[in-house]
């Protein structure tokens, strides 16, 4: 036997089509950076609110707020198996995207000076990520269903 040759027949994943592997590539590493992102956030969210001497139950407030556009994503992930290739496509992109957008603006804000602006920032980005969210999923199912009907 050379090294060409296999045992069995040929595996899952050598007969896929390349567009499925790379969604299948493009989906792992979006569920990676969702999880690096959600503790990543919280970890810079708590770095300002220990600086900033906060109250306990306003750290936790923060926290589910702070958490709540990676648990939407999380959540669309899960209902998006029926989805189209595009529209999962898109929303694999975009936790790619909003992870590393959320981590570059709380680490510029956790690690710089405290100023009066650091608290608002952790306030507006979670409701713009929801926005961007809704926004670009909304957008990408309308292309995929157009797309679709006029096939």
């Amino acid at each position: 036997m050379t090294i060409n040759e296999s045992d069995g027949p040929a595996s899952k994943e050598s007969q896929e089509k390349p567009e499925a592997r790379f969604l299948s590539v493009l989906h792992a590493a979006a569920l990676i950076a969702l999880l690096v992102g959600a503790v990543g956030s919280v970890g810079l969210m708590l770095h300002v609110g220990r600086r900033k001497d906060s109250p306990p139950l306003l750290m936790a407030l923060f926290t589910i707020w702070v958490l709540s556009p990676f648990v939407a994503l999380g959540l669309a992930n899960i209902v998006s198996k029926g989805w189209s290739v595009i529209t999962r496509a898109t929303l694999y992109s975009l936790m790619l995207v909003l992870t590393l957008g959320s981590l570059a603006i709380y680490g510029d804000v956790a690690l710089g000076p405290l100023t009066a602006k650091t608290t608002s920032i952790f306030v507006l980005v979670p409701p713009a990520a929801w926005l961007l969210i809704a926004m670009v999923v909304s957008i990408a199912a309308l292309v995929s269903r157009s797309l679709s009907s006029q096939s």
